[in-house]
């Protein structure tokens, strides 16, 4: 039987993807490489990137994925095996992980979060909202904003969350043994982004533990420092001083720090709380018993 002029270059094809230093790839990205090698391979002109698609499922290690979100279906092409992270990982360009699967990377939990949070930041956007506390006081008797910007993948959920600018604000590359080098946001960022989203952070309990297992390894006043860059409306210092306080294992001179920001609302651990307890120090309601 005659072979087909992609069955003679399927040697040299596979060659090709073998030598890339990554296994994801885009639709883009796989019609940029028939271009560049069309004629090395003498695959014929007609051959379409569809056509040349197909021919790489079927007759080699390449797969298909398609991440079906809210807002999109993301289409991912993978060489061989991936790990759920590293996939969520090349979903939007400049991504980093955040929240919850940021605590799981710094041993900050116990539990294997099943959903894997990935933040890729907005334009950066002029001006200053006033802040007034009847203003704070309705937001915060509402339910918290969740994004339905999810998508399933083997045992995992894929959140992709579209948050404010920050310039990658305490992002760091670190290098795992499950998905080589990842970006992350770092433990004093992880400890602020869990205040301000304890929803996409397994809740308030799970803050005050990842508080506790942080100490002895975050500065306190590098998390200020970054606190004041980040520029938030609201007054989180309040939340992460009160948290500071709780986990009862930082010293007075770190908690300290958080006394240094202004403090001219009252506010709120989180959202929707029932029945509240208030903390006269940090002018901080929180929920009764916690």
């Amino acid at each position: 039987m005659r072979q087909t002029r992609f069955q003679i270059a399927k040697k040299d094809i596979i060659a090709t993807f073998e030598k890339y230093n990554k296994n994801i790839f885009s639709y883009k990205d796989i019609s940029k490489i028939l271009d560049e090698n069309r004629k090395f391979w003498r695959l014929p002109v007609h051959l379409t990137t569809n056509d040349f698609i197909a021919l790489l499922l079927h007759g080699t290690k390449l797969k298909r994925y398609a991440l079906n979100f809210s807002r999109e279906t993301i289409l991912r092409f993978v060489w061989g095996q991936i790990s759920p992270f590293s996939l969520a990982l090349s979903l939007k360009k400049d991504s980093y992980f955040t929240h919850y699967t940021a605590c799981f990377w710094h041993n900050l939990t116990d539990q294997v979060p099943k959903t894997i949070y990935v933040n890729y930041e907005q334009s950066k956007k002029k001006g200053n909202v006033e802040l007034l506390q009847d203003a704070i006081d309705r937001a915060f008797a509402k339910p918290p904003r969740i994004s339905s910007n999810t998508a399933p993948f083997g045992d995992y959920k894929i959140c992709l969350l579209n948050g404010q600018f920050t310039d990658k604000t305490g992002v760091n590359e670190i290098t795992t043994p499950e998905s080589g080098n990842i970006l992350v946001t770092n433990l004093e960022r992880t400890l602020i982004d869990i205040v301000v989203r304890p929803s996409y952070s397994g809740g308030i309990h799970e803050v005050l533990n990842a508080y506790k297992k942080a100490a002895g390894k975050v500065s306190i006043n590098r998390l200020s420092v970054m606190l004041k860059k980040l520029g938030y409306t609201y007054p989180y210092h309040q939340a992460i001083g009160f948290y500071l306080q709780k986990a009862g294992v930082y010293a007075d001179t770190q908690i300290r720090l958080l006394k240094k920001f202004q403090f001219e609302f009252d506010f709120y651990l989180t959202h929707q709380m029932k029945e509240t307890e208030y903390s006269k120090e940090w002018r901080l309601y929180y929920p009764k018993g916690f």
